[in-house]
């Protein structure tokens, strides 16, 4: 079994959590997204990151809006909406349940 692919899968389950978390803090312009992923060790690339961004927006859990730049092409901000923070507020309760389970089996001894 390869320990790199487990590992890529195992980032790929939480990435839409994470970035979720990431805009409901407010507007946030795709390359801040890849950039704090990359600092927190979860490896993302563009080609992963819009398609993701995209199948977000037509469930209506972001949405964003175009800024112009003063350095060059127009912007795209996301933001979280209503029925998106209510996603994200289920999910984090998954993620709560998870993490205190997947403890409890790797923190019991062997019989």
């Amino acid at each position: 079994m390869n320990l790199e692919n487990t590992q890529v899968q195992m980032r790929k389950g939480i990435l839409e959590f994470c970035i979720l978390h990431i805009i409901s803090r407010g507007e946030v312009y795709a390359s801040d997204m890849l950039e704090e992923l990359t600092s927190a060790k979860i490896m993302v690339v563009e080609g992963t990151l819009y398609p993701l961004l995209t199948r977000l927006r037509k469930a209506g859990l972001v949405e964003y809006k175009w800024v112009e730049s003063t350095s060059g092409p127009p912007r795209k901000y996301y933001t979280i909406t209503d029925e998106g923070r209510t996603f994200l507020n289920s999910l984090s309760l998954t993620w709560k349940e998870l993490m205190e389970s997947t403890i409890q089996i790797i923190s019991e001894k062997q019989s």
